[in-house]
This record gives C-alpha cells, sequence and structure tokens, in this order.
C-alpha cells in the first residue's frame, strides 16, 4: 500500500541508493612481508650505512638525510649512535663521515664464514692427505687467532682443538703470520699496555721480540714453530693473501714432535706455502704459482 499525506495525496518515496551485493569474504592472509615486525630505527641506521661505496668513501650528516629523505636531526643521532658503536668514524674536524672499523670485522667475520671456509676446506683436506697431519685454517681476531676449519691427519694425537678456539697471537707462529698484515705502529697500539703472557721458554715476552718474530717470519714467507707454544707440538704455518695483498688468514700444518725431522722440513713447508698460495688465488683471483707475478712471500710492514 502506497503511503499519503493528509490531503490524500500519495507521498513521495525516496529512492534507496543501490547497494552492492553481499558476498562473503575469507579474513586476509597476513603478506609475508609484513611490516609490523620491521624496527624503523634499525633500518635507517643500516640504510645510512649502505650510503658509502667504493666510489664515495666520506660524506655528511646533510648528504645521508638529502639521499633518505630524513629530518637532519634524526640522521645526526644516528650518526653518533654508529660512531659509538665503531661502524662509522668522522674524518678529523670535518662534517664528513667514514665506515668505521666494526663494519670491517662484519665483513670480514662473513668472509671468514662464507668464502675463506668454503674455499680454505677442500685446500686443507687435500694439505692434510698429502702430508699425514693436521691442516688448520686460520684467522685474526684482535689478539687472538681463530681456528675456522680444520682437516684431521692420520695422527689422533692433536685432533682435539675445535672449530672456534682462540689462541694467544703473540704466543704462537699462527699469530705472527696474521700479525703481519699491521704495521709496526698498528701492532704497538694493539698491544699497548698488555701484558705477554709466557708459555714456553720462546715466547717473545716484550713487545719489541714480538715485533722482531713477526719480521723474521715475514721476511720468510712463512713461521715455523718447534715446541713454540706447546712442547710436544710443531707448527709450520703460510700466510694468506686478500686482493689487495693484506694478510688475512693462515694455513698451518700441526706435527706431533717437539722438532721438525730435517729431512721432511722443506718438503713440508713448500707444501704448506702451496696450499696458502691456493687459497689466496681463490679468494684474490692473483696469478698462478709459478706465473711471472705470483707471490710466494710477503713484507712485513715497516
Amino acid at each position: 500500500m502506497t503511503p499519503s499525506t493528509s490531503s490524500g495525496k500519495p507521498m513521495p518515496v525516496k529512492a534507496r541508493a543501490a547497494q552492492p551485493p553481499r558476498v562473503a569474504h575469507a579474513p586476509p592472509t597476513p603478506m609475508p612481508n609484513e611490516d609490523r615486525y620491521q624496527v624503523p630505527a634499525l633500518q635507517r641506521g643500516l640504510q645510512l650505512l649502505a650510503q658509502f661505496t667504493r666510489d664515495e668513501r666520506q660524506l655528511t650528516g646533510a648528504d645521508m638525510a638529502r639521499r633518505l629523505a630524513l629530518p637532519r636531526a634524526s640522521v645526526f643521532r644516528l650518526l653518533q649512535t654508529l660512531e659509538q658503536l665503531g661502524f662509522v668514524e668522522r674524518v678529523g674536524d670535518s662534517a664528513q663521515y667514514k665506515l668505521g672499523m666494526a663494519v670491517l670485522r662484519l665483513g670480514f667475520e662473513y668472509l671468514a664464514s662464507m668464502e675463506m671456509t668454503e674455499h680454505g676446506r677442500p685446500i686443507i683436506d687435500d694439505l692434510a692427505s698429502a702430508t699425514g697431519l693436521s691442516a688448520h685454517l686460520v684467522v685474526r681476531d684482535g689478539r687472538e687467532v681463530v681456528f675456522v676449519a680444520k682437516a684431521v691427519g692420520r695422527s689422533f694425537m692433536f685432533n682435539s682443538i675445535q672449530i672456534g678456539a682462540r689462541l694467544p697471537a703473540h704466543a704462537t707462529v699462527l699469530g705472527r703470520i696474521l700479525l703481519a698484515d699491521l704495521t709496526g705502529d698498528g701492532l704497538r697500539a694493539l698491544y699497548q699496555d698488555v701484558a705477554l703472557d709466557s708459555f714456553t721458554a720462546q715466547t717473545p715476552t716484550t713487545l719489541a721480540a714480538l715485533e722482531q718474530a713477526v719480521a723474521d717470519d715475514a721476511r720468510r714467507g712463512y713461521g715455523i714453530s718447534e715446541g713454540g707454544f706447546e712442547s710436544a707440538i710443531s707448527t709450520i704455518a703460510a700466510p694468506v693473501f686478500d686482493d689487495h695483498q693484506r694478510v688475512s688468514a693462515a694455513v698451518s700444518v700441526t706435527v706431533p714432535a717437539p722438532r721438525v725431522d730435517a729431512q721432511l722440513l722443506d718438503d713440508l713447508v713448500a707444501q704448506v706455502r702451496a696450499a696458502a698460495q691456493r687459497l689466496s688465488q681463490c679468494i684474490s683471483h692473483l696469478p698462478p704459482v709459478g706465473s711471472s707475478t705470483a707471490h710466494l712471500s710477503y713484507k712485513h710492514k715497516a
């Protein structure tokens, strides 16, 4: 029945807007890249670090604020935090920043855990098979050496050392090989006000003695320790170079004796150096051993 007014005229009927058909919807499926788990401040800090490249090694806070469309005050707070943690450094008294040593450490640890061990493991496996001795791949972390890969030799007497084990760099031939990457000033700064603990009569206990031992091994291009850290163990080690000719690791074999048989010494040294050279080629694209530009020795920085 149509509604009407008091005069009897029909009332106008307001048209109802068309309603879309109702459709049952399933609950929304969470997207795999949801932002709710992201930390904006951390994201911005990492974006700041990513602005530095080999072509742009130094940037100002204003540069980064402009590129990332961030308030300058926010950028400067982030830079201050990163600077305190060692990820960036201020360039002198200028307004510019550069990447700090903490970034290098992260990169180095990644290299040690990925590329270095990936390429190094089959090489030290071959070295252990050829010599019958346990072989190791070692890197330096500050004043310690860290074992990142090992291959078991025929003797099980000295196979207890584990991946990740640490030894004092100053007291081992492995450390002396790796410390050659430092300048004299760098070595002195690393051991400033640090006591050099003695483990055997051969341990350098003064900075001058350590510098001399590092320099001697650097001139030879390899190092030998006969009972130098543990009286019943000898070690032969050689350096591994990166693409900037910096010492980034050491390859070694462990001889289960206080001295190395003189008749075997030259052959063992040659095999350890060859293994280190192979690994250097893998991580730095050096020319093959025997080419006119291949290097088996290195120079300690004055």
